[in-house]
């Protein structure tokens, strides 16, 4: 992995540009994800293009989505860039992403799911530590989104750690290997894998790998982590945390089928695995996590992982 490009920490009265590189979002959840930050002490702008509902299932073209993106980077008076949404879209822009301009004006970029892939690109390529957290209109506008305690210690670049609190529970100890150390890294499974045969492959070796996912069932998830094992992609992963896995379930099997799954794929992998922690697709509670980083999983009795390095500069 890249040295890290680390921005500056966040002010609690920043500015935050409202970009939308995939998909539009419900207008009442935007209004009321805004009134939100902004009740925070925060002062989110939407960028230009940012509440745009077409065409098909995209919030403007490819290149009015590109051009936010590259404007919020841009504009000095920007401290952070927060999507409205995930859904479907950001791949076609990876291929445009002006990486110098990114690189001269580096900042924290908030977002998760089908943004998955514009993160990793700039973690990989540019060693800008990205942030996996709330975004305005899929967390923001719900009264209980926001994980605020890690929303704000990502901001600052303070340490912070979590735990059964936050969800996160052992799936797997290893006796050698309880506690592992690595640069954390990933995002949505299911964009990871689209990934896979692009220019954009992910690069695991030697992380501690994040996996979240919605919506999917317990064989597609079994699927895609065969697909990464195949592929390479767990080789040298010191550590697996799991998230959620909000609704990854099959209708009339049991509640455990998705972690039998889980470990049925990962059989033989010698590294400990936790899952459940709520960041990304989840029922509440948004935990931020940054991503190129250095973090500590411990797995045992209970799961904890801890974030040890900030994401900007201190």
């Amino acid at each position: 992995m890249k040295a890290l490009l680390k921005p500056p920490p966040i002010a609690p009265d920043a500015a935050i540009s409202i970009i939308a590189p995939a998909s539009p979002a419900k207008p009442e959840r935007i209004d009321r994800g805004f009134a939100a930050l902004r009740s925070l002490g925060y002062a989110p702008q939407f960028a230009a293009n940012a509440l745009l509902r077409e065409p098909l299932y995209f919030a403007g073209a490819p290149q009015q989505r590109l051009a936010d993106l590259h404007a919020a980077f841009a504009d000095p008076d920007t401290a952070a860039v927060m999507c409205i949404r995930g859904g479907y879209g950001s791949n076609y822009l990876l291929d445009n992403l002006d990486l110098e301009t990114i690189a001269v004006h580096p900042k924290p970029f908030f977002a998760y799911s089908d943004l998955t892939g514009i993160q990793l690109r700039l973690l990989d390529e540019l060693g800008l530590p990205v942030f996996h957290g709330p975004m305005l209109a899929a967390d923001f506008y719900l009264p209980n989104g926001v994980h605020l305690e890690s929303f704000r210690a990502a901001f600052a670049g303070e340490p912070y750690s979590v735990g059964a609190a936050e969800g996160l529970r052992t799936l797997r100890p290893t006796p050698a290997h309880s506690t592992v150390r690595g640069a954390f890294y990933g995002g949505c499974l299911s964009i990871l894998v689209s990934l896979l045969g692009t220019p954009w492959e992910p690069s695991t070796e030697g992380t501690l790998l994040f996996l979240e996912d919605t919506g999917v069932k317990p064989y597609q998830v079994d699927r895609m982590l065969w697909q990464l094992r195949n592929a390479g992609k767990l080789e040298g992963v010191r550590g697996i945390v799991f998230g959620e896995m909000l609704d990854c379930a099959s209708p009339g099997a049991p509640d455990s089928l998705l972690e039998e799954a889980i470990l049925n794929a990962l059989d033989g992998l010698d590294v400990p695995i936790a899952i459940g922690l709520r960041s990304g697709h989840v029922s509440r509670e948004n935990v931020t996590l940054t991503f190129g980083v250095e973090a500590e999983l411990a797995v045992g009795d209970t799961a904890s992982l801890h974030i040890l390095e900030p994401a900007v500069k201190k």
